[in-house]
């Protein structure tokens, strides 16, 4: 169950988005990004893969549909009933907690984990702390894996808010220079008409990303550009919205 307060802004907008979520374009490429995961994670089949913030579960089903066992977290009832139609359809067994990913935890531990497509890491709550909200889901994430055992990491690119941004959203409060972190407002439908929400996302520079995996356990291998729909294994750039990084839980 969600350990929180009052219910997370993001946690309202995925409830609501979820049945469309599949239709976004860059979902289209999810057999490519299955196949780029079996041959990163170098596991055999039967192994056990965490995939934090699952929402509709299109990597978790691709991955099961290929002998893999998933278990998937998400903060949104919305996206885990999606992805518990997508993984009836597709004829799999997923195991599906609701909870939020700062919050999670297992007893017994992991032999991958995957965290992509901006999947709880850099969505932060209006109450959420910029600089220890994702470090703690790297601890979690740590804690859930076995020593060896790697984690696939998408988070967004720093460098391109910076880029795209300029003083007056600084001075308008869209956009803080010294956290990274972006506020906008998304629109979604419901029965009573189309609402609107307020959210709060994080970038990072790589740099300061990979110290923070070092901090929580993690030998990074890898970093590169990857933004959702063009994964591949080449230099990030500076406009790219994402970023990968391949990293190991240290013993």
């Amino acid at each position: 169950m969600i350990d929180r307060s009052e219910t997370s802004r993001w946690e309202t907008f995925f409830d609501h988005h979820a049945p469309k979520y599949n239709d976004e374009v860059f979902t289209r490429n999810t057999a490519f990004e299955i196949d780029f995961l079996i041959d990163e994670l170098g596991l055999p089949e039967g192994s056990a893969i965490l995939d934090v913030g699952c929402g509709a579960g299109r990597h978790s089903v691709g991955l099961a549909k290929r002998g893999y066992l998933l278990t998937g977290v998400d903060l949104s009832n919305g996206m885990l009933a999606e992805a518990r139609k997508a993984a009836e359809a597709a004829g799999v067994t997923l195991e599906l907690i609701h909870a939020d990913a700062t919050h999670m935890a297992f007893d017994r531990q992991f032999d991958a984990a995957i965290c992509l497509c901006e999947g709880a890491f850099g969505l932060l709550g209006q109450r959420d702390h910029p600089l220890t909200h994702d470090m703690e889901i790297l601890r979690r994430i740590h804690d859930a894996l076995k020593p060896g055992a790697k984690l696939i990491l998408g988070a967004l690119n720093g460098a391109e808010k910076i880029r795209r941004y300029k003083n007056e959203d600084v001075r308008a409060g869209k956009f803080d220079p010294l956290t990274l972190v972006e506020t906008f407002t998304m629109e979604y439908e419901t029965p009573d008409g189309r609402k609107s929400v307020d959210l709060r996302e994080r970038g990072y520079i790589a740099s300061e990303l990979m110290l923070m995996m070092k901090l929580t356990g993690f030998d990074v291998k890898n970093v590169w550009g990857s933004t959702a729909g063009n994964w591949r294994r080449d230099l990030l750039d500076l406009d790219e919205i994402e970023m990968m990084l391949i990293a190991v839980r240290e013993p």
